[in-house]
């Protein structure tokens, strides 16, 4: 059973996968989004 030929040949499985890396890619984006907006704060002038 040849993996690469089974996903690129079967739509629910490549669009499940494409959904999912899209979500974790989106994930990790927000992540070092917020990471680096809390690193780079700037104080009030209160």
């Amino acid at each position: 059973m040849n993996l690469w030929h089974e996903f690129t040949n079967d739509p629910v499985i490549f669009i499940s996968f494409t959904g999912l890396a899209i979500l974790i890619g989106l994930g990790i984006f927000y992540a070092i989004y917020f990471i680096h907006k809390v690193n780079n704060e700037q104080p009030d002038g209160k």
